[in-house]
């Protein structure tokens, strides 16, 4: 067999991808490394021991920061904004099949937010919930903060969803007797229950790690985004990198446990 000789453009994207997976990883690397020092570590190489003192002493009582809290309250607020991500996403969806009057401005006003920078949306929602004297929060203009960043990535998912979606299957179900609830409860959801499983991934990592729309609407409380940059200028320890890899963990476990459930969705519908 006659192998076909690679050219320049080959080697020169080659090392383009290679320092790209340098530059994305590189830093990770170094933080779950420096993690895993021993207890007398510090914040720069070389190492100083080996042992997971700060993995333990994570669950201790910090001189600075709240861990725990911070952990469950963004842990809390994504659940939140994927449950209403994936609600209002799968409706939208379903709206934009038919015409209707408005239909074009509406889109373009779904999806305005993407394009505004995050810093500003969260400095306006801040004020007008000081304006209208309400006291921001995470779990109230937070919350809707993080919509204006999910809601349009999830509208759009599910627009290029239901342009492939096939109405025949619909029809088919019709012509046997099924009603419209029916129809869409037992042709329709399990057809695209993959992709909703995507855009709920998608609306939770989104929140879980959204900083910027956060820091004029949490309040009091910080979630943990916030609590890991204020802790940046006050913790000395590698305590903060041993919190960065086990939300980092606790990230890949999400996207695992996802991924898992698409593809258990997948195999039961070919089956069925």
């Amino acid at each position: 067999m006659i192998s076909e000789k690679r050219g320049r453009s080959f080697w020169v994207l080659a090392v383009f991808f290679a320092l790209f997976v340098v530059f994305l990883y590189g830093p990770l690397s170094a933080i779950v490394m420096l993690s895993f020092q021993g207890p007398n570590g510090g914040l720069t190489f070389p190492m100083n021991g080996v042992s997971l003192h700060w993995f333990h002493n994570l669950t201790q009582q910090q001189a600075v920061g709240d861990f725990g809290g911070s952990f469950r309250r963004s842990f809390t607020l994504g659940l939140m904004v994927m449950s209403v991500t994936v609600l209002v996403s799968l409706l939208a969806g379903l709206a934009f099949r038919r015409r209707f009057s408005g239909a074009t401005p509406l889109f373009y006003l779904s999806v305005a937010s993407l394009v505004v920078p995050s810093i500003v949306v969260s400095l306006g929602i801040g004020v007008m919930f000081q304006q209208l004297g309400l006291r921001p929060s995470w779990y109230g203009s937070a919350f809707g903060a993080h919509l204006t960043w999910t809601l349009p990535f999830g509208v759009l998912i599910m627009f290029a969803v239901f342009n492939r979606f096939s109405p025949s299957y619909e029809e088919a179900a019709r012509d046997l007797g099924a009603s419209s609830w029916q129809t869409f409860r037992h042709v329709v959801l399990p057809m695209i229950a993959p992709m909703l499983t995507g855009v709920g991934l998608f609306g939770f990592t989104l929140s879980y790690d959204e900083f910027a729309r956060t820091l004029m609407t949490a309040g009091t409380y910080n979630t943990l985004p916030l609590e890991i940059y204020a802790m940046t200028t006050n913790v000395t320890t590698p305590v903060l990198y041993a919190l960065g890899t086990v939300t980092t963990l606790f990230s890949l476990t999400v996207i695992g446990t996802a991924l898992g459930v698409i593809v258990w969705l997948n195999r039961r519908r070919t089956k069925g």
